[in-house]
C-alpha cells in the first residue's frame, strides 16, 4: 500500500507501508530492473541513511530500504522487541514482496537482526554486506563497557523506559549535538535537514523502543549468536565495509563465515559511511553483488 510521502522527498523513490509479523513496516523502493537489494539501517538512523546510495544502486538494481520496527515511519515497537523479532520482520517483508533471494546490506546495530536473517533463512539471501557492523558474542558487547572506552548511550537505551524519560523533547538536540558529530569524519555530510528527518521517529510516543530493543539484544544475545555462527555460519558471499571502526567489521565477519570474505577500508570516513562516502560505498556494493550475480 502506498503511503503519504514524508518530508523530505527523494526523487525516484516510492514510499510504502506493509503489514507483516504483527506490525506495520515502512519501506521505500527504487529501480526497475536487476537483482534486488535490501538496505537495513543502523542507529540513530532510518532508511534515509541510504538517501545518497539508493540512486546509485537503482541505476542497475531494484533497491528496497526499510525502516526497522520502532524507527522512522514504521510502527513503534512494543516492550520486548528484540533482534529476533526484527529478523522475522525482514523475513516476512521479503516474502510479502516476493523478492527473495536478495542482496542483503546491513549496518551498525542492525547486525544481530540481519545475521539472524541470513543464518535462519538462507533461502532469502544472495549475498551479505556489512557496513561498520559488529556482532554480540564477537566483541560488540564490549562497546557497552564504559570503563574500557565504551559508549554511555548503550546502557541508557538498554534500560527499560530510561531513554523516553531522558530524551523525550530532546531528540534533535541529542542527534545534532552528540550522536552524529561524535562519529562523523566528513564535514557537511549530515545536514540540519537530515537531523530533522532522523529525529521524527524518535519524537513519537515510545519512539525509542525500537533502538532500546536492539541494544538490549546486543547486551544479551552473545551466546545465541555464537551458537548460530557455529551451527550455520554464513555461506553466501560476504563483504565487510569498514570506516571509522577500522578492521572491526572484517574481523567479526571472518569469525562467522565459512569461507573467505571480501573487505574494504574507507579512509578518512567516520562511522556513518553510507552518508559520508556514498560513492565509495555504492561502488563497493555494486562490485560485490554484480560479481555474485555473474556467477549465479
Amino acid at each position: 500500500m502506498a503511503k503519504a510521502v514524508p518530508t523530505p522527498d527523494l526523487a525516484g523513490v516510492t514510499h510504502h507501508t506493509v503489514a507483516v509479523n504483527g506490525t506495520e513496516l515502512h519501506y521505500v523502493s527504487a529501480g526497475e530492473a536487476g537483482s534486488p537489494v535490501l538496505l537495513v539501517h543502523g542507529f540513530p538512523e532510518t532508511w534515509w541513511a541510504f538517501r545518497k546510495v539508493i540512486p546509485l544502486l537503482a541505476a542497475r538494481h531494484r533497491v528496497f530500504a526499510v525502516d526497522l520496527r520502532g524507527f522512522g515511519d514504521s510502527a513503534v515497537a512494543e516492550d520486548g522487541f528484540d533482534s529476533t523479532t526484527a529478523s522475522e520482520d525482514l523475513h516476512q517483508l521479503i516474502a510479502h514482496l516476493a523478492l527473495g533471494p536478495v542482496h542483503l546490506v546491513g549496518q551498525d546495530i542492525a547486525g544481530g537482526a540481519v545475521f539472524r536473517l541470513a543464518t535462519s533463512h538462507p533461502q532469502d539471501i544472495l549475498s551479505f554486506t556489512a557496513i561498520e557492523m559488529g556482532l554480540s558474542g564477537f566483541g560488540l558487547e564490549a562497546l557497552g563497557d564504559v570503563t574500557r572506552g565504551g559508549s554511555w548511550h548503550i546502557g541508557v537505551l538498554a534500560a527499560p523506559g530510561i531513554a523516553d524519560m531522558l530524551f523525550a523533547g530532546r531528540e534533535r538536540q541529542l542527534l545534532a549535538e552528540w550522536a552524529f558529530p561524535a562519529m562523523t569524519a566528513v564535514a557537511g555530510s549530515i545536514t540540519s535537514q537530515d537531523i530533522e528527518e532522523f529525529s521524527r521517529g524518535f519524537s513519537r510516543p515510545n519512539g525509542w523502543r525500537g533502538a532500546a530493543g536492539l541494544y538490549r539484544s546486543m547486551l544479551a544475545e552473545g551466546d545465541q549468536l555464537q551458537a548460530l555462527a557455529s551451527r550455520t555460519p554464513l555461506t553466501v558471499p560476504v563483504l565487510a565495509v569498514g570506516a571509522g571502526g577500522g578492521a572491526f567489521t572484517a574481523e567479526t565477519l571472518r569469525k562467522v563465515t565459512s569461507g573467505d570474505i571480501g573487505s574494504i577500508q574507507l579512509e578518512g570516513v567516520g562511522h556513518y559511511a553510507a552518508q559520508e562516502a556514498p560513492g565509495q560505498v555504492s561502488d563497493a556494493i555494486l562490485r560485490h553483488i554484480e560479481t555474485v550475480d555473474a556467477h549465479r
